[in-house]
């Protein structure tokens, strides 16, 4: 449904109110990055047009971020026969079309939805296609959907999901209205674990400060690497704050690598680079308190009283030092630097 969808409250506002209003385009294109909800949205737009039982003047859940100035017109009730059609993924007027083993979307797939729509909705309001991955589909499915797109059957909706919108031929692009999602935010990303994946609060949230705005990124980490990441990184800020020795902050260098000698395996530089995201995220919480800004906007709030004792020594030019030399770090991690000699140059910056 859209009251359970994670952020993007202002398209989903738009997009209810299109539904209501019987004034949805039969065409669109719902871009942004992975795992933000794009696909979870295009069903909630399938359902909402045909639930039996709708739900007029909804509000958003525990997940969402949007405000009064927001609300949701229509939306499904998730409970009748219909809707739990859809979600199960077998009702006939719903469509849903993926990418194969092999990553493609071919031709003979798209036929087929095309050949569907010519006819009657067997029992829909309308008959809603869904491409997810649209970016996926070879050139000559492509080509086949452009006649479709550009006069689609009156009947019929085709919503194209894609995180690669640009990888699309310009003419399909040009026929389907854009709709962009941008990333949520770590107290999203950290609702919807904590509801649809059963993650503790602190889990959620050490998964959420990894997740560059996308609950996919999140659910493809592991939560318990994520949350000892976080406490290491937790720890170097903590010793970094309290000795300018240099001895005893290589010390610390030395606990995030679990290396005296210097050898180190990929599995050890992927966690290096996990533990320094998550610093970059606890830098940012600091940076905020010392802004005096809205605590609402902390990625990290289960930690909110570590926090405020580490923000006695990092003021704001301390954060915003030690948050560039965090993003120096990680860049020459990726360009293959020595994980000790990165770590231990990291410690003296922050």
């Amino acid at each position: 449904m859209f009251r359970s969808i994670a952020g993007h409250r202002r398209l989903v506002s738009l997009l209810s109110r299109a539904v209501a209003r019987g004034n949805l385009p039969p065409t669109l294109l719902l871009a942004g990055p992975a795992g933000v909800g794009k696909r979870r949205t295009a069903v909630a737009i399938a359902k909402a047009l045909n639930c039996l039982s709708p739900v007029v003047g909804a509000s958003g859940d525990e997940a969402s971020s949007g405000d009064e100035g927001d609300p949701i017109e229509r939306d499904a009730c998730g409970t009748c026969a219909a809707c739990r059609r859809i979600d199960r993924g077998v009702h006939p007027d719903v469509i849903v079309i993926a990418p194969d083993n092999m990553g493609t979307i071919k031709i003979e797939v798209v036929r087929d939805a095309i050949d569907r729509t010519g006819f009657r909705p067997f029992e829909a309001r309308r008959r809603v296609v869904i491409i997810d991955e649209a970016d996926a589909m070879q050139a000559p499915a492509q080509s086949a959907l452009l006649k479709t797109l550009e006069e689609p059957p009156a009947s019929s909706i085709f919503l194209l999901v894609s995180s690669l919108p640009d990888a699309l031929l310009p003419t399909v692009q040009s026929r389907c209205p854009r709709l962009r999602f941008g990333v949520l935010s770590p107290a999203e990303i950290a609702a919807v674990l904590v509801r649809d994946h059963q993650y503790s609060e602190p889990d959620a949230r050490a998964a959420a400060s990894d997740a560059d705005g996308s609950v996919g990124r999140a659910l493809d980490t592991q939560s318990s690497s994520v949350a000892d990441a976080r406490a290491a990184a937790q720890r170097l800020l903590e010793r970094a704050a309290g000795t300018a020795d240099p001895v005893r902050r290589l010390d610390a260098a030395r606990d995030l690598t679990g290396s005296k000698s210097g050898s180190t395996t990929p599995e050890d530089r992927d966690r290096l680079a996990v533990c320094f995201r998550t610093a970059a995220s606890l830098l940012r919480d600091l940076g905020l308190l010392a802004e005096g800004a809205d605590v609402r906007l902390l990625a990290n709030t289960d930690l909110r009283p570590q926090l405020d004792a580490l923000a006695r020594s990092y003021d704001r030019d301390r954060c915003a030092q030690a948050y560039a030399a965090v993003d120096q770090a990680l860049i020459a991690l990726e360009r293959n630097a020595s994980p000790k000699i990165v770590a231990d140059w990291l410690v003296l910056q922050i």
